[in-house]
């Protein structure tokens, strides 16, 4: 008896996770813990030929990075293990002569050379999808082909071979997947896929089914392009004699480009201007030389802001509500919400995702994205400043670096100034209100937002001038930019002694526009 819903996510440590890999294992994670289940981490390491190193451990630090933190996994154990398929090796053959010895799996000589040449064959005779497969594997040279005694003389001498599945000649593969409901595929388009390689590894295929049988898992949420593959499943399945315990598929819609035009690569980023991948990595390329690949978490999006933008590429609550939780998007999934088509990648809703978040938290809660420039440049602050500053410029930003690019005046004097504005703006009448307001404001003690605009709306309504007369060249004054927050925020955060300083300077180095 299976105990409760098992799922689990099981990616090939061959680089980077790309983008794709975490909506899997986020839509895993959050069906399990609806389910009051278990999430599972295997890695799939089989194939020795394309192990990268540091990709496990990649895998693992994305993931909690973005919350999703397994049950069982080779970080943690559990009782299923081990969970790295490499240390599973001796299981599989045990499993793979079990069908050789039932006849549903044979064992195959072919050297290369042999399957080239059955290739061209094919390819000559105008077969559009050369397979090995029940027509092909009788002019082939394997177990069924060969008399016993000289399979057994080859096996016995050590002549490399391959075990392959015996897929049946005509038979209809049925399996009822959960997102796209019943899938039939006739036996002849399955060619008999690889089990057992020559160097003693299993390919995905068996592996898979059994690793999925012995760790008791009850849904399998993968790619759709595992697709193709799960009527080969289903046949393992049946021939092991594990049927009735079958998981149950789902098969996740594809990631598109953002113009819907093929299927979102791990190239498409660097083409597009925009990470694929979660965090940002390094790794040996196919040349040898180290490939870096761009993160999301290092260009600025926020975890919580990254895995909601995620959860809907492919899934919808069925409402308009768009901000999500991770508590609340394990109460509001379902699988029956996953659509059946692809899904476009859209950075632009990405960013907005981030702006949301941004903006939720606290002044206090984003200090720390700034705190390490300041150090670096060893500027001296306070918390409360600190604070003041990020809630002021949150509204305003996409990623928490902004904070720091767009809110420099906050630190440093200005040294430059928008010289479009000061040719408009920055005139007598605005030097002579301003020589003023430093004599008002010298003489407030508790300097703030609102009796800072008092003080000026005072000046300007005695001389009958409106507040937009002066403002910018105000705001040029003490940020050196035509545009920003609010200038009365901004005054209350520098205080008024700074405030007095920069007005000054402003009056001593800015060219005045004499009026008429």
């Amino acid at each position: 008896m299976q105990n409760g819903v098992r799922v689990r996510f099981a990616p090939s440590p061959t680089g980077a996770l790309h983008i794709g890999g975490v909506r899997t294992a986020l839509y895993n994670y959050l069906f399990a813990k609806k389910n009051n289940g278990t999430m599972v981490l295997r890695v799939e390491d089989t194939d020795q030929a394309r192990y990268v190193e540091g990709a496990e451990d990649y895998i693992l630090n994305a993931l909690e990075w973005v919350g999703i933190i397994p049950d069982e996994s080779p970080k943690v154990g559990g009782d299923f293990g081990p969970y790295r398929q490499s240390q599973r090796k001796s299981m599989y053959m045990e499993y793979a002569k079990k069908l050789v010895d039932e006849g549903n799996a044979y064992y195959a000589f072919d050297t290369s050379e042999e399957l080239e040449a059955m290739r061209e064959r094919l390819k000559a005779a105008k077969v559009d999808n050369p397979q090995y497969n029940a027509i092909t594997r009788m002019q082939m040279n394997n177990s069924l082909t060969l008399t016993e005694e000289e399979v057994k003389e080859r096996l016995d001498s050590g002549v490399p071979y391959v075990i392959r599945l015996k897929v049946p000649r005509k038979e209809e593969v049925r399996l009822n997947d959960m997102v796209r409901g019943w899938v039939m595929v006739h036996s002849s388009a399955i060619d008999d896929k690889v089990l057992m390689k020559s160097d003693g590894m299993p390919t995905y295929h068996l592996a898979n089914v059994v690793d999925d049988h012995l760790m008791k898992i009850t849904h399998v949420i993968r790619g759709e392009e595992w697709l193709p593959s799960a009527p080969l499943h289903v046949l393992l399945y049946k021939f092991l004699g594990w049927e009735d315990s079958m998981p149950q598929f789902a098969h996740l819609p594809l990631l598109l480009k953002p113009d819907g035009n093929g299927k979102l690569s791990k190239r498409d980023g660097d083409k597009l201007g925009f990470p694929v991948f979660p965090i940002t990595g390094e790794f040996a390329g196919k040349d040898g030389r180290p490939e870096t690949f761009s993160g999301f978490r290092e260009a600025g999006y926020l975890p919580d802001a990254f895995l909601n933008f995620l959860a809907f590429l492919g899934w919808n609550p069925g409402t308009e509500e768009e901000i999500f939780s991770m508590e609340a998007l394990t109460e509001a999934f379902t699988v029956e919400r996953i659509g059946k088509s692809g899904t476009k990648f859209d950075i632009e809703k990405a960013k907005w995702y981030n702006q949301q978040y941004l903006k939720a938290k606290t002044g206090e809660e984003l200090t720390s994205y700034i705190k390490p420039n300041l150090t670096s440049d060893h500027i001296t602050y306070s918390d409360e400043m600190l604070s003041k500053i990020c809630d002021t410029l949150k509204e305003r930003v996409t990623f928490p670096q902004e904070i720091w690019t767009e809110g420099q005046f906050f630190f440093t004097t200005p040294t430059s100034y928008d010289e479009g504005i000061v040719a408009k703006k920055w005139n007598e009448t605005a030097v002579s209100v301003f020589s003023e307001y430093i004599d008002k404001i010298s003489s407030v003690e508790d300097f703030n937002a609102d009796n800072a605009k008092t003080l000026l709306i005072e000046i300007l309504d005695e001389r009958g001038f409106k507040i937009g007369l002066v403002m910018q060249a105000l705001r040029i004054a003490l940020t050196g930019k035509g545009s920003g927050p609010d200038l009365m925020d901004i005054m209350e955060i520098l205080g008024k002694k700074e405030v007095e300083k920069r007005i000054l300077k402003a009056i001593e180095v800015l060219p005045l526009k004499m009026e008429s």
